[in-house]
């Protein structure tokens, strides 16, 4: 259960430095983040169900 949480937290983190590599500003670092961070909470949501469903 923690790959989607994983996820999320890596897909802000990398959002919000991808942002500021851009020279964003504060509202664009959040909208980065808020996006990359969903974006990988859905990827790490179809890894946990493939390695569950893998699994038994």
């Amino acid at each position: 259960m923690i790959y989607p949480l994983a996820g999320l937290a890596l897909g802000a983190a990398l959002g919000a430095w991808r942002a500021r590599a851009r020279g964003g500003n504060r509202l664009d670092l959040l909208q980065w983040a808020a996006v990359g961070g969903l974006i990988g909470a859905v990827i790490g949501m179809f890894a946990l169900v493939l390695i569950v469903r893998s699994a038994g």
